[in-house]
Parts: C-alpha cells; sequence; structure tokens
C-alpha cells in the first residue's frame, strides 16, 4: 500500500490544502494529513479546531486520515505511520528553495521516504494561511477570504472575528 504523510500547521485550512488533499488522495492508496504542532510558534486556531475544520472541510473516505503529531521530525512521524512517501506543496520560489533544503535533510535521516513536491494551480498558488489571516479586518474582508477556503473555515474564521471584536462594536452588530 502507497502512504503518504501530509503535514503542515493548516491555520487555517485552504482551498489550496484541499486541492493538495485531493491529489494525494489520487496519488496513494491512503494519505495521512497531520498537523504538526510547534509549541514554539502561535497560532489562531488550536490543535482540536484545526482537526476539526480539516474534518469539516474533506469528503471522508477510508484512505484519507486526519490527524497530528508534535515534539517529532516529520519524517520520523511518517516511518512510525508506516509512509514511505512525503507529500509537499511548492507555490513560489521562495517554497521551492525551502523545500529542496529539507528533502535534502529529510533524506539523510530517512533514505527510504521519497518527497513528492505538487504544484498548485495558478488561481490558489498564492494562497497561504498567513496570507488569509492577514486579509481578514477591513471592510469587505468577507467577500475575498470567502474565495480562498472551504465554507466551514470561512464561518470559523467569521466568528473568530466576532469574538475579537470589542465589546461595544458586539452590541452594535
Amino acid at each position: 500500500m502507497r502512504t503518504a504523510v501530509y503535514a503542515g500547521s493548516f491555520d487555517p485550512p485552504t482551498n489550496g490544502h484541499l486541492w493538495m488533499i485531493e491529489r494525494g488522495l489520487e496519488m496513494f492508496d491512503r494519505l495521512i494529513v497531520a498537523i504538526g504542532d510547534n509549541p514554539a510558534k502561535r497560532y489562531s486556531f488550536t490543535v482540536e479546531e484545526r482537526l476539526n475544520l480539516l474534518r469539516a472541510s474533506t469528503v471522508a473516505c477510508e484512505a484519507l486520515v486526519i490527524t497530528h503529531f508534535d515534539n517529532r521530525y516529520l519524517v520520523d512521524y511518517a516511518k512510525k505511520a508506516g509512509a514511505k512517501y512525503v507529500l509537499r506543496g511548492i507555490r513560489s520560489p521562495h517554497d521551492y528553495e525551502y523545500e529542496r533544503v529539507m528533502r535534502h535533510i529529510n533524506a539523510d535521516m530517512a533514505p527510504e521516504i521519497t518527497t513528492v513536491f505538487l504544484m498548485p494551480p495558478r488561481d490558489i498558488a498564492e494562497v497561504s494561511s498567513n496570507m488569509i489571516k492577514s486579509l481578514i479586518g477591513p471592510t469587505g474582508w468577507e467577500d475575498t477570504v470567502r474565495r480562498y477556503v472551504p465554507e466551514s473555515v470561512f464561518q470559523a474564521l467569521a466568528q473568530q472575528g466576532k469574538d475579537d471584536l470589542p465589546r461595544d462594536l458586539k452590541i452594535m452588530q
């Protein structure tokens, strides 16, 4: 069975992430989508919230596993999960340089793991979780952000935005 791990922070999941998951399910017999948790990083959503957003945004099937891992290297997690492949997306030259270096380091640590790179289509290639978060706030942000994330993620972002408003502005809504 060809098993791959597609890992990321997914904070929040985007349409680009979903595209990668769909392609991964076409290419592999089993795809493990794993949220990597870095305690030094500040997230907008908890691990549990991100797991729930991924589950709500994807079609449930036997070939798809959504989980998380922490405090271990991705290739070590892949080996433990029985995966022979790591799936990574490349959106830009910067991504390519970073992923190229990581591929070589991962191969040093686990030569039996093959890294597979995919490049998303142009209409979602520039979308990242950080970019999505940076678009939230100005008047009309909803129309812009809605294009780039699944509906369940949009609803969570909208709710989070309302929760972050000062009390007097919440009353006006």
